[in-house]
């Protein structure tokens, strides 16, 4: 190991001290002190945008990874970038994206991570609230910074992450690295309930908000993907989704960034996917709804991924029929897990894709919601009344009876405690647990427990529409209908008619269906079936749903809503 990062180990090595902090970057510097030569991190050469024609990977192993985020760190640090100071970063899944996050939590800094798919209006507002001290991004992001005047009465370091800067001027990331190897190295002894970074949502049900995640939050994700997943190191993850990216090397996996733009998961070439898995003995994948869908479609070519042993999928519920389908280019037994939660509390809850196939998908297409599992352990879950107001403090008076709908409530360790600088919303979002000093987060979803003890997931409390006849819930609803062969996703939404809020089906059909009064008349035969879905007789075809930018699974169901009430 390079003597730059010597400092640390000593650090490591002295018990007394590692008992002291909680600092997230512990575990990814133990990692190169255990396994300095193993491969950390495999790359596309010459970018993840590059021609598909380049195949090359590069490598980069675990000792040289934390050594380059040693040296970040030290050039950090002679930025007067220390513990507290945020720090935006506009960076794509890269070695460098993970060099700086570990060197920020090293220094005690706070990385604020933002969709860059937000829009420019979003990101400014998360920006200004934010009021990071530092700007660290690639070319571009620094010149729609300037442009949009993102910063502008915080940010006071800039950092590049390429060959120079323009002329918004700071210094560039490669600069930053030419460090003396005897410098001291900075560590911040954090505390569980330091803060590590302003994780923002993406905004699909509302404006977007600074969750705060504490170093302990990110101690306790890591040691529940340990124990849920049964993650080794030496395995090996393709990382579709970025964040997923920033876990692999703390869990000693080999994390390989394909060559695929992160923000457009639903346009992936699968081809990328199959042949980056096979080539590099890729055993973890992690995919959005969307990127399975997409990839699934290959195994009507006969393909097969002999190597993965598990797949996570999260950011919306997964249909039966995706599971159905990326399974066929799974080994026997190979599972596809389906891990609920919210950037606020994950994981809160765990099912397999047998579980789903073999079961809960019959009760799914009675109208029963979407099964996420069993809560997990160490985390406790709660099914309160519905409201729309904040909640003052936690009382057991709250809770529903088993089987009831209500909304989902969770307190445990990997909970996060605020929005950052957002009291209303935190007011709104927490509720305060007097007696045991933290807050429960409501997870703005409706659901329910089975007598099993499975969490059912019925829709978002936001978008449940409320008639003169009864509260629809999009989930179970939707469930009935997808079940059609033809159909590949619907929407439940509430358009004001006459007076009155009627519920309307968006649906969006297979790829290379179309609309036909057969597939009218199979739907609302379907809905007659059940007294759930019977009073819902307005059909409008889509020809393809707004989605979230970070997953393009969670469906935008408020303009669809718009574009309902404007058909006739």
């Amino acid at each position: 190991m390079a003597a730059s990062i010597e400092p640390l180990r000593r650090w490591l090595d002295d018990p007394e001290a590692a008992l002291a902090s909680s600092n997230v970057a512990a575990a990814f510097v133990r990692q190169a002190v255990e396994r300095p030569q193993v491969h950390a991190v495999a790359t596309p050469r010459g970018g993840f945008l590059s021609s598909p024609r380049t195949r090359a990977y590069e490598f980069t192993t675990f000792g040289h990874l934390v050594e380059g985020a040693e040296r970040v760190a030290l050039g950090l640090h002679r930025l007067s970038i220390g513990p507290g100071t945020r720090v935006a970063l506009m960076v794509p899944p890269s070695v460098e994206l993970i060099q700086l996050v570990y060197a920020l939590f090293q220094l005690g800094a706070v990385p604020v991570l933002i969709d860059p798919g937000m829009g420019l209006k979003n990101i400014g507002k998360c920006l200004a609230e934010a009021e990071p001290a530092a700007f660290i991004g690639i070319t571009k992001a620094h010149i729609a910074r300037s442009v949009a005047g993102w910063g502008r009465q915080s940010v006071r370091q800039l950092v590049t992450v390429g060959r120079s800067t323009g002329w918004w001027g700071g210094v560039t990331l490669k600069s930053l690295m030419v460090a003396e190897a005897t410098e001291k190295s900075p560590f911040f002894n954090a505390m569980n309930d330091d803060p590590a970074a302003i994780l923002f949502t993406s905004g699909s049900t509302g404006v977007p908000k600074g969750a705060v995640y504490t170093h302990g939050i990110f101690n306790e994700q890591i040691r529940q993907l340990r124990t849920l997943f049964h993650i080794e190191p030496g395995d090996v993850d393709l990382c579709t989704f970025p964040l997923f990216a920033l876990f692999a090397p703390v869990l000693g996996m080999m994390a390989v960034i394909p060559r695929m733009d992160a923000t457009r998961p639903a346009k992936v070439r699968s081809s990328e996917i199959i042949d980056v898995a096979n080539r590099l003995s890729v055993t973890n994948l992690f995919g959005s709804p969307a990127l399975l869908n997409r990839v699934g479609q290959a195994a009507e070519t006969g393909v097969k991924l002999p190597n993965v042993s598990r797949v996570l999928s999260a950011g919306a519920p997964v249909s039966p029929r995706i599971l159905e389908r990326f399974s066929q280019l799974l080994s026997p037994g190979v599972q596809i897990y389906t891990p609920y939660g919210a950037t606020e509390a994950l994981p809160v809850a765990v099912i397999g894709s047998d579980e789903v196939l073999q079961d809960t998908r019959h009760q799914t297409a009675r109208g029963a919601g979407t099964c996420v599992g069993r809560p997990v352990a160490g985390l406790e879950v709660r099914i309160i009344r519905i409201s729309d107001e904040s909640i003052a403090a936690w009382s057991d008076d709250l809770v529903l009876p088993s089987g009831e709908i209500g909304e989902i409530a969770v307190y445990g360790p990997q909970v996060t405690q605020e929005y950052f600088r957002r009291p209303d919303l935190t007011a709104l979002a927490k509720i305060p647990d007097t007696t045991r000093g933290r807050k429960w987060h409501r997870m703005g979803d409706v659901g329910y427990f089975d007598e099993q003890g499975r969490l059912w997931f019925c829709g978002r409390k936001s978008q449940r529409v409320i008639t003169p006849q009864r509260t629809y819930f999009t989930d179970p609803v939707e469930g009935v209908f997808n079940a059609v062969p033809a159909v590949f996703r619907t929407a439940l939404v509430g358009v004001k008619r006459d007076g009155e809020m009627q519920p309307v089906l968006c649906v969006e059909l297979e790829r290379g269906a179309k609309p036909q009064a057969s597939i009218r008349d199979e739907l609302l035969s379907r809905g007659a079936e059940l007294e759930l879905t019977r009073d819902i007789r307005t059909i409008l075809f889509h020809p393809r749903f707004p989605v979230d930018i970070r997953h393009n699974s969670k469906i935008f169901r408020e303009k669809l809503a718009v574009w309902a009430a404007k058909q006739r």
